[in-house]
């Protein structure tokens, strides 16, 4: 394994905990490394292991899960199939793509009451739970869900794990970095915003000596992965999700960012987007950021359905996505962003990275606004709500991203004004060292990965 992800030591810890007891769902988007982690997991940590692609798995092993009664025979079949010794409480058996072949996942429940082997699914997420009408799904399944590669990863991955650990001695101590090391990292995160987390992408920009372009041919061959995957959906809705998704770049451009719906299709309500919107998030493809109406109390019971952002599970996707190959190469883009000479497009990159860094962390997206009637237009705009997640005495961490060295922090102020009780600190992301002005903590956006851990 290249890219040493953090979703190893999580398998592990499922593997101790769980012992045989439950099989392992892996969920997640498609090429984000699901396969390579629990093959990696197979060689390390058992004495052997077998893995069953139902890409191409073969019609005797297809036809092995009709009898789950006599599991001697189940065993054997794939033993001799994959030419693998099965060692029992010391094999991995992992079902690859499992949504290829849903009868597999209701053999679950009849392999871990076994208890002879340990299991892995995994599979495109989406997938995996569209194909479920005709089986049991188990019960004996710990679910997990995998991300991109996140920019922890990816300075380890590129040699330094240095400077991450400076980073995090210093936002735990709450100084600057030094100014050589800040515009290190600056330049670090700049080339993980537009690479991206996809690990075919990673690997393709480091091994041919640090080049965009060549990241760019992976990412654009993942996209149209995607829009297969998209093609696939239920055919009532599947135009309905191809129109979002084709136009996240443009909602993300705009000064609010939300979707709306009126310019995709004439004559329609939000919820008749419900289904599209849920598809593209549950996929993994997107994270959704919804409006909380009133930040005072728990943020999912102030959901506002009909006020959504829907930024890209992949910001380096997002880049391919929004330029097409001709701009990147002709205009020379990369260079502009790296070098910050782009103004257009900029904020949406740095946007949707941190809603990236959000939803890795396990998060749910959220933000707020609030329209002033006197002026026609939003008095009050906070990127991102994070919260302590207490019942008991719940406090709010208001976010505002801002890719320019110049900004005014207006909206965090009146915020304060609003709910200044049930604020705990108060978070400026910006391209500039570490600062704490006027109680607000304004922290650069390598620093935000070691942040709410």
């Amino acid at each position: 394994m290249e890219i040493k992800r953090k979703v190893y030591d999580k398998i592990l810890e499922w593997k101790k905990t769980c012992n045989g007891e439950k099989a392992l769902l892996i969920e997640g988007a498609r090429r984000i490394g699901k396969s390579t982690v629990v093959k990696e997991i197979g060689k390390n940590e058992y004495k052997s292991y077998l893995l069953v692609d139902f890409n191409e798995a073969s019609k005797k092993v297809l036809e092995s899960f009709d009898d789950m009664h006599n599991l001697d025979i189940f065993f054997q079949t794939l033993s001799l199939e994959y030419n693998v010794k099965l060692y029992p409480r010391e094999t991995l058996i992992i079902f690859d793509e499992i949504q290829r072949f849903p009868k597999a996942r209701q053999a679950i429940k009849y392999l871990v009451a076994d208890g002879r082997f340990d299991y892995i699914e995994t599979g495109s997420l989406i997938s995996i739970k569209e194909n479920v009408e005709d089986i049991t799904l188990p019960s004996e399944e710990r679910k997990l869900k995998m991300y991109p590669v996140d920019f922890e990863e990816f300075m380890v991955y590129m040699g330094e794990e240095i400077l991450l650990d400076y980073i995090r001695e210093c936002f735990n101590s709450q100084k600057p970095l030094e100014q050589k090391s800040h515009e290190k990292a600056m330049h670090l995160f700049k080339e993980y915003m537009l690479v991206g987390g996809m690990p075919q992408a990673v690997v393709a920009f480091a091994k041919n000596g640090r080049d965009f372009e060549r990241a760019d041919i992976e990412k654009r061959d993942i996209l149209e992965l995607y829009r297969d995957d998209i093609k696939k959906a239920a055919r009532k809705y599947k135009s309905r999700v191809s129109a979002i998704f084709e136009n996240i770049p443009a909602y993300l451009s705009t000064h609010e960012k939300k979707i709306v719906i009126s310019d995709i299709e004439k004559g329609t309500v939000f919820d008749q987007y419900d289904e599209p919107l849920f598809w593209l998030d549950d996929s993994m493809i997107c994270n959704l950021c919804y409006k909380c109406n009133d930040p005072n109390v728990g943020f999912a019971l102030n959901k506002n359905e009909s006020a959504v952002k829907c930024y890209m599970g992949d910001t380096g996707l997002l880049v391919s996505l929004a330029f097409s190959e001709n701009e990147l190469a002709e205009q020379q883009l990369y260079r502009l962003i790296m070098n910050d000479k782009l103004s257009l497009n900029k904020g949406m990159l740095y946007e949707n990275v941190i809603s990236q860094m959000i939803a890795a962390k396990g998060k749910k997206l959220y933000f707020y606004t609030r329209y002033n009637e006197e002026k026609h237009r939003n008095d009050v705009e906070i990127d991102f709500l994070l919260s302590n997640e207490s019942k008991t005495n719940f406090r709010v961490f208001p976010i505002e991203v801002k890719s320019s060295k110049n900004y005014t922090a207006t909206s965090l102020g009146r915020f304060k004004d609003m709910f200044g009780k049930k604020i705990a600190k108060q978070y400026i992301i910006h391209p500039k060292n570490l600062v704490i002005e006027n109680g607000i903590i304004k922290i650069p956006p390598y620093m935000f990965c070691v942040a709410f851990d």
